[in-house]
């Protein structure tokens, strides 16, 4: 279903504090879903974070988001919540599942991810993410459609995100086999409990799709861009560089046909 609003498209792509990289290649992100979109003729408005999507969202058909920081207050939340449900399409990318982290106290400067308002919206929520690695992505098949075109498997090097599903009719789109959380002591997010690993112990969703009313969120946990300006990983796994040595550029999922195949076939459901 297309839904009753303009076949238009409102991109968010963004770090936290305003203006700043949080360890991620924004601008990269922000034309390669332009371009996307350019593709398929649909008019797009672009937003550093949330703070003005209640403007963009009646004139939208989808929404599409690659944050690092930003993330909806409970009022653009419910706005969100709302527009989807009576027929608005949501891409969530990456760091969009994260959020607001907040210290722990006695644990220094670690801190975990609040749960919060569009978590729910969302049907995902991120805990945390070892080191940057190389592993197989598993697709698939989708009555949505959207892995049509994609390969059984592909591989990438990307961040190994950890993030649990929350909504058990939710229609898996990718996997991986990850393991159990093996970041370094120290290392990333503090979390109570790996409610993201799978009961085979190994793996991990990558990315899913789920109805909401009249509409759709579709999320997908790949896609970190960094380059030498924006670079914060301090090191990477082995699988990516023998000595650990974090690559100046990194954009490996955007470049994988598999990915952006993803990506396209998503954009042209939210258009009908």
């Amino acid at each position: 279903m297309a839904g009753p609003y303009p076949a238009r498209a409102h991109v968010i792509t963004g770090g936290f504090p305003p203006g700043r990289p949080a360890g991620h290649d924004h601008d990269y992100a922000r034309l390669r879903l332009l371009g996307l979109l350019a593709e398929q003729d649909i008019a797009a408005s672009t937003s550093n974070d949330f703070i003005d999507v209640e403007r963009w969202l009646p004139i939208s058909r989808l929404l599409i988001t690659y944050v690092a920081g930003p993330y909806p207050g409970p009022d653009q939340d419910r706005a969100i919540r709302a527009w989807i449900e009576a027929g608005g399409h949501w891409i969530g990318l990456h760091g969009t599942t994260g959020g607001r982290a907040v210290p722990i106290d006695g644990e220094g400067r670690r801190r975990a991810m609040a749960r919060l308002e569009h978590h729910d919206t969302l049907g995902g929520f991120f805990l945390n993410h070892p080191p940057v690695r190389k592993f197989e992505v598993k697709v698939h098949s989708s009555d949505d459609r959207l892995t049509d075109g994609m390969p059984e498997t592909f591989v990438t090097v990307d961040e190994p995100y950890m993030v649990e599903c929350s909504d058990p009719k939710a229609r898996v789109l990718l996997t991986a086999e990850l393991g159990p959380d093996n970041s370094p002591p120290g290392f990333g997010f503090q979390y109570e409990k790996d409610t993201a690993l799978l009961a085979d112990g190994k793996t991990r969703v990558m990315g899913y799709t789920r109805d909401l009313g009249e509409g759709n969120v579709t999320y997908v946990a790949l896609g970190h861009a960094h380059t030498p300006a924006t670079n914060s990983q301090p090191f990477v796994d082995k699988s990516v560089d023998p000595e650990g040595k974090t690559p100046p550029t990194l954009r490996t999922s955007w470049e994988t046909d598999a990915y952006v195949t993803l990506l396209r076939n998503a954009i042209a459901r939210a258009m009908g």
